[in-house]
C-alpha cells in the first residue's frame, strides 16, 4: 500500500489562549482528492499552514511527500501547488507577469499554449494591473499558475472565493482532470456541493480535532436516508422498527428517515407487501455535514456553553484558528 501523500498525528498548535489544533490527525491518500471541511475557526487554514511550513506546530508530527514541511520548506515547495482563500499580489505587476513569476517561483516553465487555454477558461486579462483586480481575479491569477505547475500535491484552501458560479465550474473541471492524471488534491471548502462533485474522501474537523473522516460512501453509512414508499404495507409496522424516524403516511404513500445501519430490516418488512413506488434517497454531504455538527455540538454542549471557551465563537477575532 502506498504511503500517504500527507499524514498528520495528533497535531496541536495554540495561538495564545486559544488552541487552533488540539490532535488532529489527517491521511490523504496519493491520487485523489481529499475533502477538509470545517466552519471558520475550525483549524482548517492552521493546518494547512503547518504543511507548508509557515507555521510550526506545537507538537504531534506532520509529513508532506515523506517530508517534515518545517525542516524542508524548500525542497516541499518545489513539488506542490497552493491557492489560498485570499490572494495578495505585486500590485504594479500585470496579472500575466504575477502568472509567469509565480511559476518561475516553482522553477516551472509554463506551456504557452496551456496558458493561453487557461486565461481563456478562467476569462482572465492578464494585461491588467493587479491592484485593478478584484478579489475573484486575483483568485483567477493563483489559479492559473497552480494548474500550469505540474505539481505532485496541490494544496486548495478556499480556492473559489469570489468567482461566480461559471468560474467555479471551470476549476471543478480541472480539478477533475488533475485527479484523472493521479495527481493528490487537499481541497479546504466551505462549499459542501462543489467537495460532494470532487473528493472521493473527506475529513470534517471541530474545534481543531477531527471528527469524521472516511469515503463519502463510509461516512453516508454512518447516517439516515430518505425513503419514499407507495404500497399497502402496514405504516405501524414501519413505524415500530428501529432506526425508523419521522414516518409520515399520505394515503397509501409513506415517508420517513432511516437509520442506514436499519436499511434491510425495512426492506424484510417490505418482503410480503405489494410495492407500487419506492424511492431510497442517501443524505448529501451537506445533510451528512450538519448531522455530524449538530450531534458532536450537542454531545459537547455541557463542555462549550462559555463562548470564550471555544477560538471559532466570539473574542478572538483574527487569531489565526481559521
Amino acid at each position: 500500500m502506498s504511503e500517504p501523500v500527507i499524514e498528520t498525528r495528533a497535531l496541536r498548535k495554540s495561538f495564545g489562549t486559544v488552541q487552533a489544533l488540539d490532535g488532529l490527525d489527517l491521511v490523504v491518500p496519493p491520487g485523489e482528492v481529499t475533502g477538509f471541511l470545517g466552519p471558520n475557526g475550525a483549524g482548517k487554514s492552521t493546518t494547512i499552514r503547518i504543511l507548508l511550513g509557515m507555521q510550526r506546530a506545537d507538537s504531534g508530527e506532520a509529513r508532506v511527500l515523506g517530508m517534515d514541511p518545517w525542516a524542508d520548506a524548500v525542497e516541499l515547495h518545489r513539488r506542490l501547488a497552493y491557492v489560498p482563500g485570499d490572494v495578495t499580489l505585486w500590485p504594479n505587476l500585470t496579472g500575466g507577469e504575477a502568472i509567469d513569476l509565480l511559476t518561475r517561483l516553482h522553477r516551472s516553465t509554463a506551456d504557452r499554449r496551456r496558458r493561453a487555454e487557461l486565461l481563456e477558461r478562467f476569462e482572465l486579462d492578464p494585461t491588467r494591473r493587479t491592484h485593478t483586480y478584484s478579489k475573484g481575479n486575483r483568485q483567477k491569477v493563483a489559479l492559473v499558475a497552480a494548474l500550469l505547475t505540474d505539481a505532485e500535491l496541490y494544496l486548495f484552501d478556499e480556492p473559489t472565493s469570489g468567482l461566480d458560479p461559471l468560474m467555479m465550474a471551470v476549476f471543478t473541471e480541472e480539478v477533475r482532470a488533475l485527479r484523472e492524471r493521479g495527481r493528490t488534491v487537499l481541497l479546504s471548502s466551505h462549499i459542501l456541493g462543489e467537495v460532494e462533485a470532487l473528493c472521493h474522501s473527506v475529513t470534517i474537523i471541530r474545534g481543531g480535532t477531527d471528527v469524521e473522516s472516511g469515503t463519502l460512501a463510509d461516512l453516508r453509512h454512518l447516517t439516515r436516508s430518505s425513503v419514499d414508499l407507495t404500497s399497502d404495507i402496514d405504516p405501524d409496522r414501519l413505524r415500530r422498527l428501529p432506526g425508523v424516524h419521522h414516518l409520515t403516511v399520505d394515503e397509501d404513500r409513506v415517508s420517513f428517515d432511516v437509520d442506514n445501519a436499519a436499511l434491510g430490516a425495512v426492506v424484510d418488512a417490505m418482503a410480503t407487501a405489494h410495492v407500487r413506488g419506492l424511492q431510497v434517497t442517501p443524505p448529501s454531504l451537506e445533510e451528512l455535514f450538519l448531522r455530524l455538527y449538530d450531534s458532536h455540538a450537542a454531545a459537547a454542549a455541557p463542555d462549550t456553553s462559555r463562548s470564550d471557551r471555544d477560538g471559532s465563537l466570539g473574542g478572538h477575532p483574527g487569531a489565526g484558528a481559521r
